[in-house]
C-alpha cells in the first residue's frame, strides 16, 4: 500500500463535506472506491437518493483514481459529466472509479455507482487537471 494513497484517503476522510454521511474512501493504482450508506437526508421530495449524492460519489471515486498517479499537488475536476440509469431509496452505495488515460498536465478517469445488490445506478466520465497547489500544503485546514 502507497503512502501517498493512504495521505489521500485521509485528506478526504478529514474534509469536512465528509462528516455527515461518513463516506469511506479506498484508493489504489489508478483506481478508488467510495462506500457510503444511504440517510433519510439524502432523500429528494419523491422518496429517492438525490442526485447530488451520485454526482459526489461518482466525482470522489473518478477524481481519487486521477490523484493516485499525481503526488505533488492536488488535482481539480475541470468536468465531469453524469449519467443516471435508476433510483435508489435504502441501503449502501458504491461508487468505483479508473484513470482511463492519464497525461502531463489532464487524467480522464470514469466510474460507476452501484447499490448494495450491484445493480448499477449511474456512471460519470470526467477531466482532472493538476492544480499548483502543493499536497503537503493540504495539510493546513483551509486552503487560503
Amino acid at each position: 500500500m502507497s503512502e501517498h494513497h493512504r495521505s489521500l484517503e485521509r485528506m478526504y476522510h478529514q474534509a469536512p463535506c465528509n462528516q455527515a454521511h461518513a463516506p469511506r474512501l479506498a484508493v489504489g493504482d489508478e483506481m478508488a472506491t467510495v462506500v457510503m450508506d444511504v440517510a433519510p437526508d439524502m432523500h429528494h421530495a419523491a422518496g429517492a437518493v438525490h442526485g447530488a449524492f451520485y454526482f459526489k460519489l461518482l466525482d470522489d471515486a473518478a477524481y481519487f483514481a486521477a490523484n493516485s498517479l499525481v503526488e505533488d499537488v492536488f488535482v481539480l475536476t475541470a468536468s465531469m459529466h453524469v449519467e443516471f440509469l435508476r433510483p435508489v431509496v435504502r441501503g449502501r452505495l458504491r461508487a468505483e472509479g479508473r484513470v482511463i488515460k492519464a497525461g502531463r498536465t489532464l487524467s480522464f478517469a470514469e466510474s460507476k455507482l452501484f447499490d448494495e445488490e450491484g445493480s448499477l445506478l449511474a456512471r460519470g466520465s470526467g477531466t482532472f487537471a493538476r492544480s499548483r497547489f502543493p499536497l503537503a500544503d493540504l495539510s493546513a485546514p483551509a486552503i487560503k
